[in-house]
């Protein structure tokens, strides 16, 4: 095939798949010029998760009149002079490429006006085509309108995630934008509801329970640093709060969003030793460098950056978020002589307390246990209920004499081929999705009415994970609904469940969850119900009575599939006689 050159129709769309990868690309290239142009105010209405509209509008300086078509075309800005601006760039736009390729792939219309100005400028581009620039009465500011994005690449709208992915994504974006400008007014709409909106008075931590919550809000940590020229500001999380993955570890550099390793590096090292394995934690942190001591024309979508100190940076974030986790979360000192101290627990007790108050670097689902106010071991002396479908293809197990509990996670029981020692969380677990399954399926679950309704708020992405699973959650016994923006109330709770937090249950339908779901991955009802049941099991480091003990092992061993939790984790490790004969020598190695 001969060499040829493509036509500017076909070279402008795969340069606009560089910048325009989604909706929410979209979204960022024009909030980041509304930033650029000093706007106070912005506001951002989309449909159709983006696909159907995206709609940028500010209040900053506008683009003069006789610009408008230039600055709709590919290497037109007004933020770079020279090559040497590209060493010290201090605005979040700079390529000139982002209204050139989201014009090429939509149906774009830019309206704006400039304060020296009577009256304002529109100009439409259709597919990269641009038409005359027309005059229109307008307010100080820039109005972007994008519609029907990627309707000429069809191609690229098959690529593009579900609905709800693309929302939250946008949702996310605009978020952590209005947390790194406090001061901006912000908001976002989707369609007719309004999903977020700021005041600007500078608030972060307002914003942050937009993100995550007002729980959560409140239990993370302010970061505030100085050190030769550099600045870091913003939150992290505590050690009692993280998630399964690093999605929430958020930075800012000279007000710009980036994915950079060696931040997310720094902030993991100043947690190092305090968090289980496979836990990270969350953050919104601020970073203010000079502009010269950073290249931010890496690719371009200004995602990536490279420092010219890296390691440099590297320590200062590091010490600065490890100073400010200490300073609130101090290690505690563990006197030797608590070593080997056993705690009794009295037979009628449902304490959940501990013997040892590991505040930092303990089990995630202790400090969960400790976080749950009022919260009672449900674990019932219920006969069990039979009929639920078995996730697995495991034996049965033999009835077993309980010998005692170990380090308030760990039941050890005597089996007639051994020693069995059980995870009692994995096997609550276990024990309460048989019983919700079984009453599911006799479409018969006790309910029990709160005596006080529990309101939840959720951030708004995960509001609307909720709200699509309302009815399933009904079904399973509970009465929840929407009690406002982002807010539903509980009014009541499986019987299953009683005493148990109901805003747990509801939160583990939408957070990010942390094991192999596979063994539920086409059941949805199923999948929700383990989330649950998760949430509402004891937890490790919860003493258990000598009555609850029993009870959970006669539970467990009327199970279906009573070898591994229904996310098929092991409840349990068998040690067979034979096996503790080798261990001793009795029998000899063979």
């Amino acid at each position: 095939m001969p060499i040829r050159l493509l036509s500017p129709e076909v070279s402008s769309q795969i340069a606009a798949g560089e910048v325009v990868e989604r909706p929410a690309s979209v979204v960022k290239e024009l909030l980041e010029n509304s930033l650029d142009a000093d706007a106070d105010s912005i506001s951002i209405s989309i449909e159709d998760a983006g696909k159907k509209l995206i709609e940028v509008a500010d209040d900053g300086f506008g683009i003069h009149s006789a610009e408008l078509e230039l600055a709709a075309s590919r290497h037109a800005t007004s933020k770079l002079v020279r090559s040497d601006d590209l060493f010290s760039i201090g605005t979040l736009g700079f390529r000139g490429e982002a209204l050139a390729s989201i014009g090429s792939v939509s149906r774009m219309t830019i309206t704006s006006r400039v304060k020296n100005e009577k009256e304002g400028a529109r100009l439409k581009v259709e597919g990269g085509k641009s038409s005359k620039v027309t005059k229109v009465g307008t307010t100080v500011g820039t109005t972007v309108r994008v519609m029907d994005l990627f309707y000429n690449v069809p191609a690229r709208l098959k690529f593009l995630k579900t609905d709800v992915t693309e929302r939250r994504t946008i949702d996310n974006l605009v978020t952590r934008y209005a947390l790194a400008y406090p001061d901006k007014r912000f908001k976002l709409s989707e369609g007719k509801k309004s999903v977020l909106q700021t005041s600007g008075d500078g608030n972060r931590r307002a914003i942050l329970a937009s993100l995550y919550g007002v729980d959560v809000a409140k239990q993370m940590l302010e970061v505030m640093a100085e050190e030769e020229g550099y600045s870091l500001s913003g939150f992290i999380s505590p050690t009692t709060v993280t998630r399964s993955n690093r999605k929430e570890i958020t930075f800012f550099i000279n007000g710009r969003w980036v994915q950079e390793i060696a931040l997310n590096s720094a902030l993991l090292q100043a947690y190092h030793t305090l968090l289980m394995v496979g836990r990270y934690p969350m953050s919104a942190l601020f970073l203010e460098i000079d502009p010269a001591e950073v290249d931010v024309n890496v690719h371009p979508a200004k995602a990536e950056v490279r420092f010219r100190s890296q390691d440099k940076v590297f320590s200062f974030v590091q010490r600065s978020t490890r100073k400010a986790l200490l300073a609130y979360s101090p290690v505690p000192n563990v006197a030797p002589s608590l070593w080997g101290t056993t705690r009794t627990v009295p037979s009628d007790s449902n304490s959940s307390s501990v013997g040892l108050d590991w505040t930092i670097g303990h089990d995630e689902e202790i400090r969960d246990s400790r976080l749950e106010n009022g919260h009672q071991s449900a674990v019932s002396g219920q006969s069990p209920i039979s009929g639920s479908q078995p996730q697995s293809q495991f034996t049965k197990i033999p009835l077993m004499r309980l010998i005692g509990q170990i380090g308030a996670t760990y039941l050890v029981a005597e089996g007639p081929d051994g020693l069995y020692l059980v995870d009692q969380h994995a096997a609550h677990e276990r024990v309460l999705f048989e019983k919700l399954m079984a009453q599911r399926e006799m479409q018969k679950i006790p309910s029990q009415a709160m005596l006080n309704p529990e309101v939840v708020t959720v951030p708004p992405q995960a509001a609307k994970l909720l709200l699509e699973q309302l009815t399933v959650l009904n079904r399973f016994g509970f009465d929840v609904n929407e009690f406002g923006p982002n807010t539903f109330q509980v009014r009541a709770m499986p019987t299953l469940f009683s005493g148990s937090d109901s805003s747990a249950a509801l939160r583990a339908l939408v957070e990010d969850f942390e094991e192999d779901e596979t063994p539920l991955q086409d059941e949805i009802e199923a999948k929700l119900a383990a989330r649950v049941c998760k949430r509402m099991a004891v937890k490790a480091g919860q003493a258990l009575s000598s009555e609850e003990q029993r009870a959970l092992l006669t539970d467990l061993e009327a199970c279906d599939s009573p070898r591994t939790c229904p996310h098929g984790r092991p409840t349990m490790i068998h040690l067979s006689v034979d096996m503790l004969e080798r261990q001793f020598g009795r029998r000899g190695a063979r």
